[in-house]
C-alpha cells in the first residue's frame, strides 16, 4: 500500500523540539552476554498509554549450542507482545499454546486472572549461531479487564498492515493509526508501530492518540535540531503535532502510545495490578505451587522447572 500524502503534513522545526515532553535513557541490564535496555518503566514515566514494560532485547550473538532459556513464570493483569527483529524465541504456556515467534509476527498473551509461560531458543535453534535482536512489551489493561481469561492469538506478519513511500516502511503491529488497522482486538487504545525511516525522511505521530512516544532503535532522529541516537525514548505532548525525522544515517524507530489509564498501576516481578490486594493474592498462589488445582499451572510440554517467585 502506498504511503497517503495527506497524512505527511510539512514537517515542523524549530521549536517542534518543545513538543517533548520527556527523554528517556534506558537502564542497561547484562544477563550473561545478552544485554537488555528497559525505557519504561522508568523515574520519570511509568506509562506511555498502556504500555508499562519496555525491553529492548540485545542485538546479540549466541554460538552453536547457546541461546536463551525464560523458564515457566506467571502473569496477571497486564498483555504481552514480543517483537523480534532478529532470531527465534519458542513460546509455551499454560493454554497449551506452542508457538515460535519469528521476526515481524505478532504474539499477544492476554494473562487476565493469569497464565503461565516460558520462552526459550532450543531444539533446531541451538544447532547454529543465533542472531537475537527484539523488543519486549506489558501493555496494561483496564481496571475491568484484569480478571478477564487469559488467552494468546498469533498474527503473521503478511496479516500486519504495511505503509511505504517517500522514504518510509512502516508496519503497523498493535492498534490502528494512519487509517490502518490490525485485526486484533486490543483491551484499550492502542498503537504500535515499526518505521525504517531512511536518511531525512519524516514521518508524522498518529494524532488521534492522547499519549504517544517513540524508541530510536537504530540510527537517529532529529527534531527542533537536536539529534536523538538510538537507545533514546522521546514522550510527546499530548494534542500536539509531532513529526519525526531521520538523521543522516536513518533510523528505525518503534512507534508507540494510545489511551492513558484509567489510574496508576503497583507492579512487583511479573505482576501488573490497581491494587496492592490483586499483586498478593497472586503471589500468595504461585508460592503455593498448586500447578493441579490452584490458580496458575505450568505449561503442558514445559513443566519440569519454573522460576521460584522473589523472596521479596
Amino acid at each position: 500500500m502506498s504511503w497517503n500524502p495527506i497524512l505527511d503534513p510539512s514537517i515542523p522545526i524549530g521549536s517542534q523540539v518543545d513538543s517533548i515532553e520527556t527523554v528517556i535513557v534506558p537502564r542497561a541490564r547484562d544477563l550473561g552476554g545478552f544485554e537488555v535496555r528497559r525505557a519504561l518503566p522508568s523515574a520519570q514515566r511509568q506509562m506511555v498509554g498502556p504500555f508499562i514494560f519496555f525491553d529492548q532485547m540485545g542485538p546479540a550473538e549466541f554460538l552453536t549450542g547457546e541461546g536463551i532459556d525464560v523458564r515457566p513464570h506467571p502473569h496477571i493483569g497486564l498483555g504481552t507482545v514480543t517483537y523480534l527483529m532478529k532470531g527465534r524465541l519458542h513460546h509455551r504456556d499454560s493454554l497449551g499454546t506452542d508457538q515460535w515467534i519469528e521476526p515481524g509476527a505478532v504474539n499477544w498473551m492476554m494473562a487476565g486472572h493469569g497464565i503461565t509461560h516460558s520462552e526459550r531458543t532450543d531444539g533446531e535453534a541451538r544447532k547454529a549461531p543465533l542472531s537475537m535482536f527484539g523488543l519486549q512489551t506489558w501493555l496494561a489493561v483496564p481496571k475491568d479487564r484484569e480478571e478477564d481469561a487469559a488467552a494468546f492469538v498469533h498474527v503473521e506478519k503478511t496479516a500486519l498492515p504495511e505503509l511505504e513511500g517517500e522514504g518510509k516502511q512502516v508496519r503497523l503491529v498493535l492498534g490502528h493509526a494512519w487509517g490502518e488497522s490490525v485485526p486484533l482486538a486490543m483491551p484499550s487504545e492502542v498503537f504500535y508501530a515499526d518505521a525504517v525511516l531512511q536518511p531525512g525522511a519524516a514521518i508524522p505521530l498518529p494524532d488521534d492518540h492522547e499519549d504517544r512516544g517513540v524508541y530510536v532503535l537504530t540510527g537517529e532522529v532529529e527534531m527542533g535540531g537536536q539529534i536523538f541516537e538510538a537507545g533514546r525514548m522521546l514522550v510527546f505532548r499530548p494534542g500536539d503535532r509531532v513529526s519525526v525525522k531521520a538523521g543522516g544515517q536513518g533510523a528505525r524507530i518503534m512507534l508507540l502510545g494510545g489511551a492513558t489509564m484509567d489510574g496508576p498501576r503497583y507492579i512487583w516481578w511479573n505482576f501488573v495490578a490497581s491494587s496492592r490486594d490483586k499483586i498478593e493474592a497472586a503471589k500468595e498462589a504461585w508460592r503455593a505451587g498448586d500447578w493441579m488445582h490452584g490458580r496458575f499451572s505450568l505449561p503442558p510440554e514445559d513443566n519440569k522447572e519454573f522460576i521460584p517467585a522473589p523472596e521479596k
